[in-house]
This record gives structure tokens, C-alpha cells and sequence, in this order.
């Protein structure tokens, strides 16, 4: 066998059978992977963390209804999503624990919920009290809310501070067009906007490369990715080559259509693959809803019900067996008012709620500190108030799933440790 076939044996090589891809395969590689059972990642399992950003300011209210709370439908007369129970077919809240629920909308989580693999932290986000999107975004990303100066972000600065000799290329991927600042800094990170085509955006490490990884081996400002395995490259190589859009997803998972649907899927091909997938990242926007923003149907619900099928339809794709190595995280800079404004929308706020989905967290809980929304104990007499650091959900994330316990270079100047941490995960 010659060196342009040995590849395929060696470390970072591709799982074909994973995508669903031997039948066109060449011989070659059919016989290779079948005699190394090469159906997984070479080290075997591990740990992956997908983030997901819900840029422009969810309103975590209406996603998450507080309707054990008489306030809430005070406060929003005309946007409130009915209790439990209560309003036309399909648009009462979906009861979680007697005090929350999810909206109508996100029906689809709840057999998550049920199966105690879906946790809610309240109430969490940024101490910094800024309205702006594009500072808030910045700072949540970067992991250091009110200081503009930082130069990575927090999710690069796990990579940095949990060092692997022997990481895949593929070891932080963000399918995105361009890389995210959650994932710029010095170590290696890739925005891949689609499989199907491989463009590929290595940060500060390269410009826009088409049609070939191994480019990215001839550019200078591509020192960082050198040692990585070529191998690995002209795995891909072949599989742009094979057609992954080709891929089925497993178990009757459906994920929406769109940019977000397709990148959800794209990550899950990325980890049944076995390529080293160990951070992934992707967004979707369109939450800033100022004006009609809707109840249990409108503008917020369509948004909700695409987020809701996305994060139902890649649990289901991946299986329980996968999922038990993987979290799901979801994030958005900020929430918005607790009052609806004149025009049928709400308006920026501050505290907001997250999503922690897996088979490694302890699920079926809404977790953190709920501080009510009577008039004096909202923030500035608006908002939800902040009880949770987004840094300690992102730290428990980092430090008992990724298995990171030097959380002090990961947040500099910010003090987390365990006993911070809400217990989401075990």
C-alpha cells in the first residue's frame, strides 16, 4: 500500500462507514476501513460540547413562562403565553415543574425534559448592565463582561488551557461563515460554512480557502495548524469528493430548514465522523423583537419552534448512546424587558435562560435563583434580575463535562469554582 492510501490507517482518519459513504468509496479504502473497524474516532470516545448563540436577545419569558407568577401577566397583557391548561388548543404554556413552562412552541423539548436530559438555568447572564447587542455579544464570548480589551475569547482559552499534542484539525469547528469571537484566539479553530463544499475560514491563520485543506499547509500565517496530520486532510479530501450531502440523519431526526437546521446536522455528521470534534459552535439570529413580537403564535413562536426542532432533531440524530457524550449549551446576550412596550414587542433587557441539554446533566430541574418580577425586585425597575454568572454555567460546562479544572485562565479576573456552580451536571 503507498503513502497516498496508508493515510487512511493513521491517526485522524475519517470514519466513512459514520457518513454513510463506504458504497462509493474506492476499494482501497472499502477494505482499509472494514479491516480496522474504523467506525469511530481512532482515541475512541470523547467529550464534545456544542454551544449554540441565539444572537439578538431571545426573550427568555416567553421561552421559558413563568406562570406560577400572577405578575407575569400584569406585566404582559397582551404578550403573555396562557397558563397551563388554559387559552385555545396549542397555546397554553407546557406545565415543567408547577411554576415554569415551556412555550407552545418548544413542544418538542419536552420529552427531553421528561427523560431528565434537559436542564434550564434562570435567571444567568452578564453583570455587566449594557444594552448594547454588539458589547453584550463581545462580552459574553469573550468570557469578560465590561472589558473590551480582551483578545480571545473563552472558548479558545479552554483549547489553550487544556493542551492535546495529538488534537485533531477538527478539534474546535464553528459552522459559521467566519470564526466567532467566542473561538479566536491562539489556539487552532476553524469556521467551515458548509460541508458539502468545504470553504473554510481559519480565523487569523489563513485566508478564505476553496476547493482543498492542504492550502491552508502553504500559507505562513498557517504555521498553527502544522503537525496536525495531513492524513486527516486528505480524508476530508475524499470526502468532499464522496458528497456528504448525501448524509442521512439516523432515527428519524428532522431538523428545520434553513442555515441552523443545516448546521446541526453538519455537526452531528462532524461527530459521528470520528474526526476529533471536541468544541462546535453555531448561532441563529433574528431575536431582537422590538415590535409584534407575538404570543404563543407570531414572530417569536416560528423563531422558537425552528430553535426547538433544531436542538430535538440533532438529540435524535446523535442517539442516547452519543448523546451521553455530548452537552448542548445555549446562550443569548441578554433578555428583554419584563414589560411589553407600546408596540406589541419587548424591549433590551438584562437577565436571561439557558439551555443545558445531554446525557450527563442532571435534567428535569429549572436551576438558579429565581428573583421574582415584582416592581422592586426587577433590575432597574425593567428587567429580570441577574442571579447567575454566565461564567459559572459556562464553567461547570468546562470543568465537569470537558474536564478543564483551570477555570482562572479560562475567565481571568473572575473568581468560579465549584461551589458556584448550580449543579446542572454531574
Amino acid at each position: 500500500m503507498n503513502d497516498s492510501r496508508r493515510f487512511f490507517l493513521k491517526q485522524g482518519g475519517i470514519a466513512l462507514a459514520s457518513f454513510g459513504l463506504m458504497n462509493g468509496a474506492p476499494s482501497f479504502l472499502q477494505r482499509a476501513a472494514l479491516a480496522q473497524g474504523l467506525t469511530r474516532a481512532a482515541d475512541g470516545r470523547r467529550k464534545t460540547l456544542i454551544t449554540i448563540f441565539q444572537r439578538g436577545a431571545v426573550d427568555g419569558l416567553n421561552m421559558i413562562v413563568p406562570h406560577g407568577e400572577s405578575e407575569y401577566y400584569s406585566l404582559r397583557p397582551t404578550l403573555a403565553i396562557p397558563r397551563p391548561g388554559r387559552g385555545n388548543n396549542g397555546e397554553a404554556a407546557i406545565d415543567l415543574d408547577g411554576f415554569f413552562g415551556l412555550h407552545p412552541a418548544l413542544a418538542p423539548l419536552k420529552n427531553l425534559w421528561n427523560e431528565k436530559r434537559l436542564a434550564i438555568v434562570e435567571a444567568t447572564g452578564s453583570p455587566d448592565n449594557t444594552r448594547s447587542h454588539f458589547d453584550a455579544q463581545d462580552y459574553m464570548e469573550s468570557g469578560t463582561p465590561g472589558r473590551k480589551s480582551t483578545p480571545d475569547g473563552w472558548l479558545n482559552r479552554y483549547l489553550q488551557a487544556k493542551t492535546n499534542a495529538k488534537a485533531s484539525p477538527f478539534r474546535a469547528v464553528s459552522m459559521t461563515q467566519n470564526l466567532p469571537r467566542v473561538l479566536q484566539g491562539r489556539a487552532p479553530a476553524l469556521a467551515i460554512s458548509n460541508l458539502a463544499d468545504f470553504t473554510i475560514r481559519a480565523g487569523a491563520y489563513s485566508a478564505k480557502v476553496q476547493g482543498g485543506f492542504e492550502d491552508i499547509y502553504e500559507q505562513s500565517a498557517g504555521d498553527v495548524l502544522r503537525g496536525t496530520g495531513r492524513e486527516t486532510f486528505e480524508a476530508v479530501k475524499f470526502l468532499k469528493q464522496a458528497n456528504p450531502a448525501q448524509y442521512t440523519p439516523e432515527n428519524g431526526a428532522q431538523y428545520p430548514r434553513g442555515r441552523y437546521g443545516d448546521s446541526l446536522l453538519q455537526i452531528a455528521q462532524l461527530i459521528k465522523a470520528g474526526v476529533g470534534l471536541e468544541v462546535a459552535f453555531t448561532d441563529m439570529g433574528g431575536w431582537d423583537t422590538h415590535v409584534n413580537e407575538g404570543g404563543a403564535r407570531g414572530q417569536l413562536a416560528l423563531l422558537l419552534q425552528q430553535f426547538g426542532a433544531g436542538v430535538n432533531a440533532l438529540v435524535t440524530d446523535l442517539g442516547p448512546q452519543r448523546m451521553d457524550d455530548v452537552v448542548i449549551l445555549t446562550m443569548s446576550e441578554f433578555g428583554r424587558t419584563a414589560r411589553e412596550n407600546g408596540t406589541r414587542g419587548t424591549d433590551h433587557g438584562h437577565a436571561n435562560a439557558m439551555f443545558v441539554v445531554g446525557g450527563g446533566v442532571r435534567g428535569g430541574k429549572v436551576y438558579g435563583e429565581w428573583p421574582g418580577l415584582t416592581n422592586d425586585k426587577l433590575y432597574e425597575g425593567r428587567d429580570l434580575a441577574l442571579t447567575t454568572d454566565f461564567r459559572d454555567v459556562f464553567g461547570e460546562v468546562a470543568s465537569r463535562h470537558l474536564g478543564n479544572a483551570n477555570l482562572q485562565t479560562v475567565f481571568p479576573g473572575y473568581v468560579t469554582s465549584a461551589a458556584k456552580f448550580r449543579g446542572v451536571l454531574g
